[in-house]
């Protein structure tokens, strides 16, 4: 007898559409009350999310049809976070791959599509956003189907059930032709599609922790896939450790999905997708499982990091004036947490006690990191992100990324020159519809540090520009990936129009008139490849002839904004960004010594 319950992932590209089509899922499953107020991608409940219009974090829901309960995980499309996709693919039997009708499988659809075929998991193909003008959904099957056959899928994973649908008007249809009505289709070709969960609830409890969340009131919650056997409210269970030791501790809380909440229940049987509370020392990968009869299930392997930035203290002239949580020990305990929920982080102590070793899958992963814990008040230095070496076959090597630009006619030469100059190597190149390319490329992973500024450049931004890890190649040899020098400013002060305007010719700048400054802050690009000090606090000399409204009608050239993104691709082995709640600056490493004067 089956199950009546599904368990499926969302996988899709960064923008095709897939927190718009679960809202329509849920939006039309009857679980909000009438008249409740309904936010738009309910599913990126985080603030980044919100902002970036990415999702970071994997989350599930649930929603009921035809009494049939369907576990909804929503993945990550950005491969930075690969550890939050690796470890919920091992909780669902099945997949939705959402591609866009006009843009068709990108490159992070590839890399959780590839996840997804090597466990065996048969996706059901979402041709979405046909609602759109020029959109060409044939083609975009076409494409799914050579990308299934590129990553080795097998015969039934290639015969895939295809759907027509539009997230934003919230209808799924079987054919082009058909009427456009609701998501009834989709909801339909899930329950047939979708394999009810293996397993067997007569067998001993094996529940494996895929997530970890924390409530003041319970402590640590562990949310995990029931893979056999029975779990109950109150009941006495064993954690087998990553080590194989055994603790032993009391279910206290036992919860389900119903919509976007959680709701406490007596118990579930296999197949089911449960929080648990009771296990303060869980770690993910790890099983809770019967004291009776312990038997674990296996480790959750996750991708290795590639990227690698040293976070330490502050220790800027302007240090502690701006963050509440300054101090290596503040910062640490930070990092602790973080462990505890992202697998694909690594921290190491650095040369000092003062210094962190942070690893993770891509600029983004960190940037991400940077950014919620400045938001959190914490104030900290980072350094240029550099790539992660690893010896293979006793030959040193370096990771290497699929890249795919987008880009108008007009940019494609400077686009091939600069990433020939980044040793990348073209692999294919398409005219498409509207005068734009598409290039493809492969290309060293710390050749792609600082491109993106460069790219934004080129392309006059209207380029698109995607890439993820492909894999470890042997070294190409020596790279240069910035060919302009700084201005740093000679004193502390504080910035003035007239210094500022006076040396425009010098090159561009990343502050404004009042700006703060110290000695050795980057304040601007030289037009030069040499390093430039100057004095941006320099004032007008008043006199009866220079008068203080003479500038009135003198406009500075706009300053280049530096967010955090573009700091870290920006810096060189020299240079830090100084992070806090309020500012990002950027400095060279030498004025850390005039700090401690």
């Amino acid at each position: 007898m089956s199950l009546p319950i599904r368990n499926l992932a969302i996988i899709a590209h960064v923008d095709h559409g897939k927190t718009t089509l679960v809202d329509a899922l849920l939006k039309q499953s009857g679980i909000f009350r009438e008249g409740e107020d309904i936010p738009d991608c309910v599913m990126d409940s985080n603030d980044l999310e919100r902002e970036r219009g990415i999702t970071i974090l994997s989350k599930n829901t649930a929603v009921s049809y035809k009494d049939i309960l369907i576990n909804i995980v929503d993945t990550p499309g950005h491969a930075d976070f690969g550890g939050e996709v690796e470890r919920v693919l091992g909780m669902v039997d099945g997949c939705i791959l959402i591609v866009d009708a006009n843009e068709g499988p990108m490159p992070q659809t590839r890399f959780v599509l590839k996840k997804a075929l090597e466990k065996g998991l048969r996706p059901i193909v979402v041709v979405n956003k046909i609602d759109r003008p020029n959109v060409e959904p044939d083609t975009a099957v076409d494409q799914v189907f050579d990308l299934f056959v590129e990553l080795g899928a097998d015969d039934d994973q290639c015969d895939f059930t295809t759907l027509y649908a539009s997230g934003m008007q919230g209808f799924a249809k079987e054919s082009l032709d058909d009427e456009d009505a609701d998501m009834q289709p989709l909801f339909e070709a899930i329950i047939h599609h979708v394999p009810p969960p293996a397993g067997d609830p007569e067998k001993p409890l094996q529940l494996q922790v895929t997530t970890l969340d924390y409530s003041d009131y319970l402590g640590r919650i562990v949310i995990g896939r029931i893979h056999n056997g029975v779990i109950k409210a109150g009941q006495q269970a064993a954690l087998v450790k990553e080590d194989g030791k055994i603790v032993k501790a009391k279910i206290s809380k036992l919860m389900g999905f119903e919509g976007l909440a959680r709701v406490e229940i007596p118990e579930a049987k296999a197949g089911n997708l449960v929080a648990v509370a009771g296990f303060g020392d869980a770690n993910i990968g790890e099983t809770i499982t019967s004291p009776e009869d312990p038997q674990a299930l296996p480790l959750i392997k996750v991708d290795e990091p590639t990227l690698q930035m040293t976070f330490s203290v502050n220790n800027s002239p302007f240090a502690g004036q701006e963050g509440t949580y300054v101090t290596s020990r503040q910062i640490r305990d930070r990092f602790d947490r973080e462990l505890e929920t992202n697998v694909a982080l690594r921290i190491e102590d650095g040369e000092s006690a003062e210094q962190f070793l942070v690893s993770g899958r891509g600029e983004l992963h960190l940037g991400i990191l940077i950014e919620t814990m400045r938001r959190e008040g914490y104030e900290f230095q980072v350094s240029q992100p550099q790539v992660i070496y690893r010896e293979m076959n006793g030959q040193p090597c370096e990771p290497y990324e699929y890249l795919v630009l987008d880009v108008p006619e007009d940019a494609v030469g400077s686009c091939i020159e600069r990433l020939g100059q980044r040793k990348g190597e073209m692999q294919d190149m398409q005219t498409g519809i509207n005068g734009r390319t598409q290039l493809e490329f492969v290309v060293p992973a710390r050749g792609l540090i600082g491109f993106r500024g460069e790219f934004i450049r080129i392309s006059r931004g209207e380029g698109i520009m995607n890439h993820s890890f492909l894999e470890y190649r042997p070294l190409c040899g020596d790279l240069e990936t910035r060919y302009n020098g700084v201005i740093t400013a000679f004193e502390e002060g504080t910035a003035t129009f007239y210094a500022l305007k006076n040396a425009e010719d010098r090159g561009v700048f990343f502050i404004t008139p009042g700006t703060k400054v110290y000695k050795g802050m980057i304040v601007g690009e030289h037009n030069r490849p040499q390093d430039l000090d100057l004095n941006v606090c320099k004032a007008k000399q008043l006199t009866n002839h220079r008068a203080a409204s003479g500038d009135e009608l003198v406009q500075l050239q706009t300053p280049v904004e530096m967010s955090l993104e573009r700091a870290l691709e920006y810096i060189g082995p020299d240079e830090l960004v100084e992070v806090t709640p309020e500012s990002i600056r950027l400095r060279k490493v030498k004025t850390k010594k005039l700090a401690k004067r």
